[in-house]
């Protein structure tokens, strides 16, 4: 995909390289000709290939690395390049420029101190954060229903500016263990859903479960309207499809998705 937006690749889990742009052609011997140009300020180089459309056969990819690194002047270095630059093939041209690699960021937060058995997994917490907010600058975000803290540390690793409330004393005991164990500042307090007040732009509302009992649509129906009352924009993740009740608290669903782990499904809905 390309996009007019510098985007951090770790900041999600479904993005492995971001290329930045520098030059473009109709073939690869256009590039080579391109990059002949290119001033690395005496700093080392790496050139790799970055899959869009298609897949070129291993050798092929290193031919290619290859072809453009001996047109380049400097110092190729394949452990530890000081510039990494990227050539891919899309929407019918060859595209080169600085590379750069996701890092898995969401693994490490695997090993927090603090679990449940029902909370997200972490590669889906950051997903939801960034589906609830894709630029952070001067957004105001709260997920009420923090539990023990896994959509928090995601968004706070994005730099997303978030704070976390929870019903039960003993989430929010976990989710600042969590917190801390990562170097993040204590965002989280006791709080209900039903009786918070403020005004964000955004919150990200992951439904209670139980693996023994459901909410009552009675409870389910005072949380979604305490949501209401909190963001004008929330993204909200159910164990069921809930669509009558959204919209009864005069929430739109603008964008939906499921996901599976096994034969246990979370709706994820985006509302405004």
């Amino acid at each position: 995909m390309q996009s007019e937006r510098s985007i951090d690749p770790s900041r999600s889990p479904f993005i492995k390289q971001r290329l930045a742009v520098m030059y473009s052609g109709g073939s690869l011997e256009e590039i080579a000709h391109q990059v002949e140009a290119l001033e690395l300020e005496a700093s080392t180089f790496k050139v790799v290939y970055v899959e869009a459309e298609g897949a070129a056969a291993y050798d092929e990819q290193r031919a290619i690395e290859r072809q453009l690194g001996a047109r380049i002047r400097g110092k190729a270095e394949m452990r530890k390049p000081q510039r990494l630059l990227g050539v891919a093939y899309a929407e019918g041209r060859w595209l080169f420029g600085d590379c750069r690699s996701s890092e898995a960021v969401w693994l490490r937060h695997n090993a927090k101190p603090q679990h449940y058995s029902t909370a997200l997994s972490t590669r889906v917490a950051r997903a939801v954060a960034n589906i609830a907010v894709p630029q952070p600058a001067g957004v105001k975000a709260i997920d009420p229903c923090c539990g023990i803290g896994t959509v928090l540390i995601e968004a706070l690793s994005m730099g997303i500016d978030i704070i976390g409330r929870d019903i039960n004393p003993l989430a929010v005991r976990g989710a600042r263990a969590n917190l801390l164990h990562y170097g993040f500042a204590d965002t989280v307090a006791i709080g209900d859903i039903r009786e918070l007040n403020g005004s964000y732009d955004v919150a990200i509302v992951d439904l209670p479960y139980n693996l023994c009992s459901k909410l009552s649509q009675e409870e389910q129906l005072a949380m979604l309207q305490g949501a209401h009352r909190l963001a004008r924009r929330v993204v909200i993740i159910a164990t069921d499809t809930i669509d009558l009740a959204i919209q009864e608290v005069g929430f739109t669903i603008v964008d939906r998705c499921v996901v599976k782990k096994g034969s246990f499904s979370r709706h994820i809905l985006v509302c405004s």
